[in-house]
Parts: structure tokens; C-alpha cells; sequence
């Protein structure tokens, strides 16, 4: 509950600075810049008003806590209608139209509505800012020009947006900041090409006048359908993976949550190697699903107390084997088959394998020491820091391992004893040394296994 109305107050903080803000730069927008309410420019603020309101109530679910709508095309095109007429807020005004949702409205919402409101504000003055200083009045002249001038409007919009949007969304939803942009910053890529779209809307009003406007409205509902299409095929791919995660951990509930952290760290080392969406997306699947050939593993070997034999071992060994025929089965997964495998990791180690492998390697092995297991308790994390280190360019790759202990220092997080979330009740308690790496050869001799 405390934590509750610490994140409500941090909500209203932000709202009330970024509204505080957003008022002064209007404000001064307004003294600084002519803007004549003539007749042309109040049917234009009423019909691209209109048009704005409209997308944003048919907008799309991307999350719980996050719609995406697709006004930004309207928006756009008010860049460019406006600059004709020399009202430079008209933008602005268009966006706060854009930001009353319905069902916000209904629930009486108000930070929330103030919020999207300053946001879009905000982050239109920059978009005209940049369009004035690259156009002339009228538009009319070079294609091209007016084209590259669109182009980064819209990237300045989308580019101001998407930090100040994921503040509030990251606190409602519990994420962190970072990983919260760069889910926005993804919807933001798949939406601009559509933003581009505004400058044809806008050309149309200049040219046709507003009565035509009306007319394309089925290009903005194929918009709409074809980001809702991407968002259901993104949804569902999710749903898959999830599913898959809750049935290995339904098999052996002692790794509850390790899929998700070595996903996690992974993330950590892709943001330090500068990964791009597209790859950091692939990165994350691998990471989840790295152990799924697990499930044909039986429980008494994923949890024996003591060392295992050479034959239990390589009995271990073929879920990797498992993973990359299951994951070649499902279209979006088959991709990233080959970057589960130990083989694949070691192949990295050098740095002149395909690096995912690697990084994976290092975030399983730092969550296997900073978990208790049966057969070890948890190792403090610079214990683990320090094997991760001594192992670096034999056992795994260096960048890596720098990678990931520079991410968990610059977070100020702590993992490994002491620091567990989740305690398990085993059946024989955990030593606290442990029995040695099966993968590195401490294994129980058959001969002397069969003597026991």
C-alpha cells in the first residue's frame, strides 16, 4: 500500500512539473511568434481538432498501461498545414485536443489527461520549432525539401515523446525506465512511417480545402489496423513464451524466475553493447528460452543434492538439444536456435563467434551463483563477480563479463546471498560449499557411482 501512494505521489510530482513546464513554454511560444486567428486558421483548428480527437479514441492497446493512437499522422500534418497559415501554436493546440481519450474523461483521470496533454505539447513545439526553421511560408516549393523537413518534424515529435510518455507508464507499471522507452521507442519506429503520411493529409487540406479531409479517413483506419495486426502478432508471440516459461517452471519450481533474470542480465549486457531494438528483441527470446529443453529432464537429476555421474551429466546435456529442435519447430523462435547451445558460447569466448551466445552464457552462469540450488546456497555477488572474472577468456568472454558486473555497479543492485527474493523449503538443505561445475568435470566416476 506504501509503495502504492509513494508511486501515485511520484506520478503527480512528474504531471505537475511537466504541466508547470509545458505552460511556460507556451507562453513564451506565444509572445515570441505571430499567431492570428483568422477564419482559415479556425476551420483548420476545428477539422484537424476533430480528426485528432478521433484518432485518439479508436486507439490501439499495446499494454495496460499504454495506448497507442494514431493521431501522430494528424499531428504531422497540422505541422504542415499551419506553417501556410504562420500560426505556429497551432500544432500545439491540435495535440492537446488529441491528448482528451474518452474513457479518461469518463473516469475522471485528470493527471492522466494532463499528462498526455503537456506531453504532447511539449513535444510539438520541438516538431514545429524544427519545421519553421526548415520550411518557408507557404510550403510550396521543393518536394524533397519539404519532404526531409516532414521527415524530422515528425522524428523530433516521436523523438520528445517517447522519454516523457515512459515516465509515467514505468512508474504505473513497476518496469524499469529504460526498458519501458525502448518498448515505446519500438511502437514509435513501426508508427513513423505513418507519421510520413501526414505530410500528404496536410498537402491535401492546403490544396483541396478541408471538405476533403473526410475522405481520408480509410487510410488512417488501414494505419490503425495494420499497428493493431503488429501489436496482435507481438502479443501473441509473448503469450507463447509465457507459456513455455510457465510450463518448465511448473516442472521443476526450484528455478522459478531464473528465465526472466537471465533475460534480464542479458538486457544489461545488450544495453552496453549498444544492441539495437530488433537485436536486443532476438537477445531477450534466446535468453528466455535457453533451458526449455529441460522439461525432458527428470527433476531427481535438475535437483540432486550431490555430484552427478558422467552418464547423468550427458543425460543433462541433451536439453540442449531438445531446446534447439523445440525452438526450430516455432517460426518466430527458430531464428534464435542456435544461440542456446554451449557450444555456441564457447565459440564466443574469443569474441569471433556470434556474441548472444556468449552474454547468455555469462548472465545464466552469474543467476546460477546468485541462486541457491540444491546442491550449493547462493554465493555472494562479488564471489560470483570474481569467478565470472577468473574465467574470463577461457570459460567465458571477457567483454561480457565486464558488461554485465559495469551494468549491476552502475544500478546499484546487489544479488547472491543475502539478497535472495525468493527462499525455497528444499528436502535436504543445501550445502554451503558447493559440489564443483558439472560442465567443468566434477563428475562422480562411473565406476565408483556403481560401487556406492
Amino acid at each position: 500500500m506504501n509503495r502504492e501512494r509513494s508511486t501515485e505521489q511520484m506520478i503527480r510530482l512528474t504531471v505537475l512539473l511537466l504541466c508547470g513546464l509545458t505552460v511556460a513554454l507556451v507562453v513564451v511560444a506565444a509572445a515570441l511568434t505571430d499567431n492570428v486567428l483568422t477564419a482559415d486558421v479556425a476551420i483548420a483548428l476545428a477539422v484537424l481538432s476533430l480528426f485528432a480527437l478521433a484518432a485518439t479514441n479508436f486507439d490501439v492497446t499495446a499494454s495496460a498501461e499504454l495506448g497507442i493512437s494514431g493521431n501522430v499522422m494528424v499531428l504531422v500534418a497540422s505541422l504542415v498545414v499551419f506553417r501556410d497559415f504562420g500560426f505556429f501554436l497551432g500544432p500545439v493546440i491540435v495535440g492537446c485536443f488529441g491528448a482528451l481519450d474518452w474513457i479518461q474523461l469518463r473516469k475522471r483521470a485528470w493527471p492522466k489527461i494532463a499528462f498526455n496533454a503537456s506531453a504532447d505539447a511539449l513535444s510539438l513545439l520541438a516538431a514545429t520549432l524544427i519545421f519553421w526553421v526548415l520550411t518557408n511560408q507557404p510550403v510550396a516549393g521543393s518536394t524533397i525539401d519539404l519532404f526531409i523537413a516532414t521527415a524530422l518534424g515528425a522524428a523530433t515529435y516521436l523523438a520528445v515523446h517517447a522519454p516523457l510518455i515512459s515516465i509515467p507508464v514505468a512508474l504505473s507499471c513497476g518496469e524499469r525506465y529504460f526498458k519501458t522507452l525502448r518498448q515505446i521507442a519500438t511502437f514509435d519506429a513501426v508508427a513513423f512511417p505513418f507519421a510520413l503520411l501526414g505530410l500528404g493529409l496536410g498537402w491535401v487540406y492546403l490544396e483541396l480545402g478541408a471538405a476533403v479531409v473526410p475522405l481520408l479517413v480509410v487510410p488512417i483506419l488501414i494505419a490503425r489496423s495494420t499497428f493493431a495486426s503488429y501489436l496482435e502478432l507481438k502479443a501473441g508471440q509473448e503469450q507463447t513464451i509465457e507459456t513455455l516459461i510457465l510450463a518448465l517452471e511448473a516442472k521443476d519450481r526450484y528455478t522459478a524466475g531464473h528465465a526472466q533474470r537471465v533475460a534480464m542480465f542479458s538486457e544489461y549486457v545488450g544495453a552496453e553493447l549498444a544492441f539495437g531494438q530488433r537485436r536486443m528483441e532476438r537477445l531477450r527470446y534466446a535468453a528466455l528460452m535457453h533451458d526449455i529443453g529441460k522439461l525432458v529432464v527428470p527433476n531427481q537429476l535438475l535437483n540432486k543434492p550431490g555430484r552427478l555421474t558422467e552418464a547423468e551429466f550427458e543425460r543433462v546435456k541433451r536439453h540442449e538439444v531438445v531446446s534447439v529442435e523445440l525452438l526450430h519447430r516455432i517460426d518466430f523462435l527458430s531464428p534464435i536456435a542456435g544461440d542456446t547451445t554451449t557450444e555456441a558460447a564457447n565459440a564466443a569466448v574469443d569474441g569471433t563467434g556470434l556474441i548472444e551466445p556468449a552474454i547468455i552464457h555469462v548472465a545464466d552462469a552469474f543467476d546460477a551463483m546468485t541462486s541457491t540450488r540444491s546442491y550449493r546456497r547462493a554465493l555472494t555477488q562479488e564471489t560470483a563477480f570474481d569467478e565470472l572474472r577468473a574465467g574470463a577468456g577461457t570459460q567465458f568472454n571477457a567483454e561480457c563479463v565486464e558488461a554485465l558486473i559495469t551494468a549491476i555497479e552502475r544500478r546499484d543492485e546487489h544479488y547472491g546471498a543475502g539478497h535472495e527474493i525468493e527462499e525455497h523449503d528444499w528436502a535436504v538443505a543445501p550445502p554451503e560449499a558447493g559440489t564443483g561445475s558439472a560442465g567443468l568435470g566434477n563428475l562422480i566416476p562411473e565406476e565408483q557411482a556403481a560401487g556406492s
